[in-house]
Order: structure tokens, then C-alpha cells, then sequence
């Protein structure tokens, strides 16, 4: 039996479009870049051929064109897990609910997302200007812990191994460790950018070991972090939103992986702020392989 999705779950606007994006269903196209900063939506789009629409609702920012024949959205998602949480909810509702019946469609359509964004290296085969592709990621954030299927879709020995070695504590949100999309992985990451383990952190400062006035609660985390290694595998860097959005994808059957610019790396502490020319080579890789 199809399910319906009532006014309180699936909001939509008195014009058609979901609530958050400011989209309607017709304006998404199934392949799908995704940004932090709403500033990088034009970066991306500026490279199109064609463009056919922009949108723009609270910090959200969309524009769907085409590049060399491929029909491509770029989102402006925000900072953070907890935004993704809305943008691939809502890139799937649009995909995948009717909007007149409120119930799931028949045929079930498969989006790509594909994030660029910026990150800080963990390890010395990470030094500034590397392009990282996650292979797999590690959620600090909490937030596939909510949804059913998460341990089906986790790799659990992994999450284990890695709570031993840090001694979780059990006030934290408990790691959850997902894969990308293996295919994506290959399609994106080709042989020119590393294949690393990402850790999604809840937040910019205190949970990627950054400490201004406040002392941190576990100063050994980064220490820890950096020398765990599993099945000849090594965390490579900190960002914020590619364990949701490998997460999410996985659960409800997209395919999504994640590639980010090394702009700061931890381990040597130096960090480069003027990365707009490396950028601009990471998107049009992205562009060309999506």
C-alpha cells in the first residue's frame, strides 16, 4: 500500500513548492551538487551552459541549468548535519511524493548528490590544495541514529573499533560510520584524489578539537582521532555534513559521496583562506564526472 503524507509531515506551500527549498518538483533535476555556502551556488552554476531557474528561501539557494548536455542542480545547503537533514529530505520528497495526493509515487526515481566543500587534513598524505573523496564517513553529529535501518546501512565493526580506541564517552552521540556510494566513489574520485575517512563533526570549534576560551572537555580527541587506523584505513579529515548526507541517501536508495578541498590541515597547523582558484578545479572535475 502506497503512504500518504499528511500537512504536519510533508509541508508544502500554497504555490506548489516544499516549504524549506522554496522548490517545486519540476524544477530538480537528478543530479545534484551540493554546497555549503549559499555564496558558492553562482560559483558552480557560472560554468553552465544553460540555466533554467534560481530559488532562494532562508538560507537555502538552488539553480537547475545544464552542463555539456547534463541537466544539474546546485543547492546551497548551510552548515551542518542538521541542515542536510532538511535539503536530502526534501530533494527526496520532491523526487519521490506526489505533491497533488500526497502519497508516494509509483515509480520510485534515483537522485545523485555529489557535496564539494572545504575541509581540514588530518594527516600528512593531506596537505593543503588535496582534493578528498569520503569513501567513508563517520557521523559526530548523531542524526542517522533517529532513522530506522541505520545499523543495516553502518559498518559496524568499524564504529567499534573506533569507540575502543577513543573511549567514547557516553556523553556523546554515539559514532555512526557510513559508506558512499561505490560507484559514485569510482566515478568522481577517479585516480586523482584521495580516498579518505571522514569524521562529521556537530560543530566548527569543540568537536574538531579547536579551543578558544573554553577548554575542551576531551583535548586528547584529535591525538586519538588521528591515530586510529582500521583494516588499513585512516581518518583523513574533519567537515560537517558528509555522514548525513551518505546517511540519508543510503536509506532511502540514492547514491551520494562527498569531495573536499584541504584547506587547513591540523596535524602541520597551517591553514590557507585564498583556495578560490583550487576550488574552481574541484568543481569543474565534479562537473565533468557527475
Amino acid at each position: 500500500m502506497k503512504r500518504y503524507f499528511a500537512p504536519s509531515e510533508l509541508l508544502i506551500e500554497p504555490n506548489g513548492a516544499i516549504y524549506h527549498l522554496g522548490l517545486k518538483p519540476e524544477q530538480l533535476a537528478d543530479k545534484i551538487i551540493l554546497v555549503g555556502d549559499p555564496n558558492r551556488v553562482p560559483k558552480v552554476a557560472a560554468f553552465f551552459d544553460s540555466q533554467e531557474c534560481e530559488v532562494c528561501a532562508r538560507e537555502f539557494r538552488t539553480i537547475t541549468g545544464t552542463y555539456k548536455g547534463k541537466r544539474i542542480s546546485v543547492v546551497g545547503t548551510g552548515i551542518g548535519c542538521d541542515n542536510i537533514d532538511i535539503v536530502v529530505n526534501e530533494l527526496d520528497a520532491l523526487a519521490n511524493i506526489d505533491f497533488e495526493t500526497r502519497y508516494e509515487k509509483d515509480t520510485f526515481r534515483q537522485l545523485e548528490f555529489v557535496r564539494i566543500g572545504t575541509c581540514g587534513g588530518l594527516q600528512e598524505f593531506t596537505p593543503l590544495g588535496s582534493f578528498i573523496c569520503s569513501v567513508k564517513s563517520v557521523g559526530f553529529d548523531g542524526l542517522l541514529n533517529f532513522y530506522a535501518g541505520r545499523n543495516e546501512a553502518c559498518d559496524l565493526r568499524f564504529e567499534e573499533a573506533f569507540k575502543k580506541h577513543l573511549n567514547w564517552s557516553p556523553l556523546l552521540c554515539a559514532p555512526y560510520t557510513i559508506p558512499a556510494d561505490e560507484e559514485l566513489v569510482e566515478r568522481i574520485a577517479k585516480d586523482d584524489m584521495v580516498r579518505g575517512v571522514t569524521i562529521s563533526c556537530g560543530g566548527f570549534f569543540g568537536p574538531q578539537g579547536r579551543q578558544l576560551r573554553v577548554p575542551l572537555a576531551f583535548p586528547r580527541q584529535n591525538e586519538l582521532v588521528e591515530s586510529f587506523e582500521f583494516e588499513g584505513q585512516r581518518i583523513t579529515n574533519f567537515e560537517m555534513e558528509s555522514s548525513a548526507l551518505a546517511g540519508l541517501a543510503a536509506l532511502m536508495g540514492h547514491k551520494a559521496v562527498t569531495a573536499c578541498l584541504v584547506i587547513a590541515n591540523r596535524r602541520a597547523k597551517e591553514a590557507n583562506i585564498d583556495y578560490a582558484v583550487k576550488m574552481n578545479e574541484l568543481i569543474e572535475t565534479v562537473l565533468e564526472r557527475i
